[in-house]
């Protein structure tokens, strides 16, 4: 879905506190990445609006992994021609930008997401997006969630998205923010909700 007029409703302020409390210990380009979008978002006048180019904008992805937290969710994505994890842009209806991560996820694999966990920031990525004929070139300053699926089977849809081993996640050819993403996941207590 494509943004209207209308601008997104997500607080600023707040994501920017998320953005500032992340701790990107001993990750020198998750520390470039933080100091980019807290720049963007302290600067920018439509930070989540997909049409904001200069620098760019903010997206959401998620680290889901599987019940057994040995199993992690990738989809392969056709057009950069390589396994990611599910995420995107964020949308008009988004009220947070863990909704996103959230919403991208069901839209992408129709994995449903365990519900009573609270999804924390596990890494923070600020990569190039290559110029097509619809968009220039620009930043996507992604904001990824850990997050636990509810079940273990991938439902079908229009996206290759299947469950791969932890380990063999280098194999996949998967990148380094990504993977470290997956290790904080994993040293994450995620808390349970009141």
């Amino acid at each position: 879905m494509r943004e209207s007029g209308r601008p997104v409703d997500i607080s600023v302020p707040d994501v920017l506190a998320l953005v500032e409390s992340f701790d990107p210990t001993a990750d020198g380009r998750a520390l470039a990445s933080v100091e980019q979008t807290t720049e963007l978002l302290e600067s920018s006048p439509a930070p989540f609006s997909r049409a904001s180019y200069q620098p760019g904008h903010i997206t959401a992805s998620a680290v889901v992994l599987a019940p057994d937290r040995q199993h992690v969710l990738i989809v392969y994505h056709e057009r950069l021609r390589r396994w990611l994890q599910p995420g995107g842009h964020v949308e008009l209806d988004d009220t947070t930008v863990q909704d996103t991560a959230r919403r991208e996820v069901l839209e992408e694999t129709g994995i449903r997401l365990d519900a009573s966990a609270i999804p924390s920031l596990v890494g923070i990525d600020v990569h190039e997006i290559p110029a097509t004929s619809a968009e220039p070139y620009h930043l996507h300053h992604d904001l990824m969630f850990q997050f636990t699926a509810g079940t273990h089977t991938v439902p079908s849809t229009e996206h290759r998205a299947t469950w791969c081993p932890i380990a063999d996640l280098p194999r996949f050819g998967v990148d380094g923010p990504f993977l470290r993403g997956v290790a904080r996941a994993l040293r994450t207590t995620t808390p349970l909700r009141d």
